[in-house]
């Protein structure tokens, strides 16, 4: 359930309630792909670094460990030691992205697994069959995500076999919430709308999803290669046409100054993974802006990545210590960036809710929107 609390012009402030907990919004989603965070981070750790919820993803957990051992071991929550909310990416975008291995019918998808060639099908059942079995707070419906640009009539083609393929997800998620062995009994389910950037393709697949009366609406299909104002174009088409009383997520995004542009334009939930993909090459988020930790001016830089910063990596090592490590491959050096920047975007979000809350958002937007993509 979701409720709107405040709005500071399109932008949005509110309560998301799930089984697994209230998540305060706009939050981030911290990505861990196969039920982990890239760069050592544990469970434990998350809940220091102020996550809220966190992204799995259920094809590559279908192909390792397997989602039926999930199952038999508890369900995600129990096999990963995390009671707050998960959401599961529904393979959708993992599919898109094998083109070479896949083919695609109205039934599901024919693919390649990446890891040992093995034929699997997946359709909109099968992606909830695995997202019941690992039993997730929310679940992803099944969808085609197409290329960046696509041909016209191809995107429509798409979207209206999408459409379909939600009608049965949905179908399916209601019979598999019946069962007496289902781990997650209230397992929700978002829609994700698409269309490329032609505006009235995405405003009437919108309209057609909303119909469908979901937990949750998700704008899929970008941040794949577009300009950033075609993006923001895209969210300022479609954001009228959004449920007002339901949760609003924009996949795959993005920056820090993506995330408030976002908010700005009515956005509530975001994922990436830049903060921990960047973080583990040396690039750290900072309120100053991006720094780059393999330059040799930090080889005799004792500050921390961000003086009065109280993530765990500041609070107690130098820039030259983390330079040190990064520079000699060391694992170390990875899990203390990742660290920081998972707290700097979580952190982020806490303080766009607190100007959401004190009404200047959009004082918080001017100061910190190019700011945060600047490089130090």
């Amino acid at each position: 359930m979701y409720q709107l609390l405040k709005q500071e012009g399109d932008a949005r402030r509110g309560e998301f309630t799930t089984v697994h907990g209230t998540v305060q919004t706009p939050a981030f989603m911290n990505v861990g792909t196969a039920a982990a965070i890239k760069g050592g981070i544990s469970s434990l750790d998350l809940k220091e670094l102020h996550c809220q919820v966190e992204l799995c993803n259920t094809y590559h957990l279908h192909l390792r460990p397997g989602d039926l051992i999930i199952k038999e071991l508890g369900g995600l929550h129990r096999f990963m030691n995390w009671d707050r909310p998960i959401l599961t990416d529904s393979g959708g975008f993992q599919v898109f992205s094998l083109a070479s291995l896949r083919k695609i019918k109205e039934e599901g998808v024919t693919f390649q697994s990446h890891i040992d060639g093995r034929k699997i099908f997946m359709g909109p059942e099968q992606s909830m069959q695995i997202q019941s079995n690992l039993g997730s707070t929310i679940a992803m419906a099944f969808d085609e995500c197409i290329a960046n640009p696509s041909q016209r009539d191809y995107a429509k083609t798409s979207c209206d076999r999408t459409v379909r393929w939600l009608v049965r997800c949905k179908q399916e998620m209601q019979r598999l919430n019946s069962l007496e062995d289902t781990i997650n009994p209230h397992q929700m389910l978002f829609g994700i709308n698409q269309g490329c950037v032609y505006e009235d393709i995405r405003i009437e697949h919108m309209k057609r999803i909303a119909d469908l009366d979901l937990d949750g609406y998700a704008i899929g299909g970008l941040a794949v290669g577009e300009p950033t104002e075609e993006m923001y174009r895209i969210i300022e088409e479609v954001q009228p046409y959004m449920p007002k009383d339901k949760p609003r997520y924009l996949m795959g995004v993005g920056t820090p100054s993506n995330i408030i542009e976002a908010v700005w334009r009515g956005v509530d939930l975001f994922d990436c993974v830049m903060p921990s993909r960047n973080a583990r090459h040396g690039h750290l988020f900072t309120w100053e802006g991006i720094r780059n930790l393999n330059n040799a001016k930090y080889a005799r830089d004792d500050a921390p990545i961000e003086p009065g910063c109280n993530c765990p990596t500041c609070r107690s090592h130098s820039r030259a210590y983390l330079h040190h490590l990064i520079k000699a491959k060391e694992m170390l050096g990875m899990r203390l960036a990742v660290a920081h920047n998972l707290y700097f975007y979580n952190t982020l979000l806490e303080q766009i809710r607190l100007a959401l809350d004190e009404n200047r958002f959009a004082q918080f937007r001017a100061e910190y929107s190019q700011r945060l993509s600047t490089r130090i």
